[in-house]
Parts: C-alpha cells; structure tokens; sequence
C-alpha cells in the first residue's frame, strides 16, 4: 500500500489512535495521513506525536488528493456531516468508524461512495487492537484491501456481516474497560486483604498481559488454558467455582445493553 494517502475526520481518542498507530507502524509516513479536527490542541499533539499533516477543517483535509477517508466522528453528527459533503467524500473510498450508523445510511446519502464500515476498538493506539469490517455494496476488492492493510496495521482485524459487526463492537469494543476493570477490581481485593497498592496493581498488569500473550502464541483455547493452570481440589479451581457464574452472566447482560444503546444511536 506505499504511497497510499489516509484522511481521517476527527483527531480524538479513536481517530488519533488510527493516526499514531498508522505511523508508528513503518507503513505509512506522516505525510501519507492527514487528520482535521476543531480542537488545535489535538492537531498539535498529533504533529508532535506523528509528524501527520493536520487541517482545521474538514474541507481543507478533502480538497487534498486522498485515497480513503476515516470518518471517526460522533454518530450523533454524522448525518448532517455527510449532507454537507456527500460530493467530496465520494471520490475517495469512505472507512466509517462510527457506532450505530449503518451502512445503509452512507449510500443513500452517498448513492456513489464506495464505503467500508469498521469497529476497532481503543488498544488499537498501542498497535493490539481488534478491528471487525463490513463492507458496502459498491467497495471493490482492491477497496477491501486497503481497509484489511490500514486495520492490519493497528492489531487484529477480520471481515464479517454488518449485524456482526454490530456486536463485535458491543462485545469486542467493551472489552478493554472490562480488562480494565478486572485489574481495578482484584487490585482493590487483594489490597484489602493485604497486599501493597502499587505492587498488586503491576503483577496484575502483567499477568493479564502474559497470559493474553500465552494464548496468542500457542493457539490454545482459553478453557483448555484454565485447565492446564486448575489443579484439582486447589486454590484456583475454587476461584472460579465463585467467579465464573456471575461473570458470564454479567458479560451477557453487559453485551445486551451495550447493543440496545448501538440500536438507539441508530434509531432502531
């Protein structure tokens, strides 16, 4: 993909995750990614982080010659955004990131766009993110492509259906403030039977971190992993004996209302 230009809308957390993570990757210098946003204070921290070229305004950032466009701003915004500039977007590729808008809504406010919709989650700013894409009727292979490359770069991505992409971004996107929380939460529980703040907190990072490396370097499955560290009548067994339950049912009832919240963004 040398030489490929990448416009992104939006320099917040998620459009300059994509920015940084792009450049950081040695795939794309910083003059290939362009990002335009109202807040000069982001523009300036991603020129000093990046080296990208940054633009005040989103008219600016589409006169320039671009091969795709990111679109990370709020959903809430973003219809009123594509009347304003439906034109210009549809000479280039269109990459939504945008929770809740369907593809739909892109073509027929853009009956010639060629639009790819992606739901990457925040690790991505650190190059280990997960990224599901769906792709629009009028994308091309070489459309495909491009997206699989700009997410490739940035940790794990995969095509599906759209409706699956709906829930990968409810699931997969919660999942690092779940991982976050684990680590608060037995932080706080080891804390309070004993042990110093600073030190649970790190060997608790760290766990997570290597045993997410463990199962991405051995493809074993994560119940087989649990398996091979739960000895019979030990200690662990009896932790997840207590936790497992209300943990699962958690994280089902945690998915469904994230998805009921995606169908009111989206008006459904």
């Amino acid at each position: 993909m040398a030489g490929y230009v990448i416009g992104i809308i939006g320099g917040g957390s998620m459009g300059g995750a994509v920015a940084r993570g792009l450049v950081a990757s040695g795939a794309y210098q910083g003059s290939q990614v362009l990002v335009c946003d109202h807040h000069p204070e982001k523009l300036q921290a991603l020129a000093a982080d990046a080296g990208v070229r940054c633009f005040e305004t989103a008219e600016e950032l589409l006169d320039e010659r671009l091969d795709a466009v990111i679109l990370a701003i709020k959903p809430q915004v973003m219809v009123p955004f594509l009347d304003a500039h439906a034109e210009t977007l549809s000479k280039a590729l269109v990459i939504s990131i945008a929770a809740g808008v369907p593809i739909a809504t892109y073509e027929e406010l853009m009956p010639t766009a060629r639009v790819i919709r992606v739901m990457p989650n925040l690790p991505i700013s650190v190059r280990s993110g997960a990224s599901a894409v769906a792709v629009g009727t009028k994308a091309t292979k070489d459309d495909v492509a491009l997206a699989l490359d700009v997410f490739g770069q940035l940790g794990s991505v995969q095509v599906m259906r759209e409706d699956q992409v709906d829930v990968c971004g409810q699931s997969v996107g919660c999942a690092p403030a779940l991982f976050a929380l684990m680590i608060d939460t037995l932080t706080r529980a080891a804390v309070r039977r004993g042990m110093p703040a600073a030190a649970a907190r790190a060997m608790f990072e760290s766990t997570m971190e290597g045993t997410a490396r463990m199962l991405i370097d051995s493809g074993e499955h994560p119940r087989a992993y649990m398996e091979s560290v739960t000895s019979p009548g030990g200690t662990t067994i009896q932790f997840l004996k207590e936790l497992e339950p209300r943990l699962a049912e958690g994280c089902e009832e945690g998915i469904d209302a994230a998805l009921a919240r995606n169908d009111e963004l989206s008006g459904r």
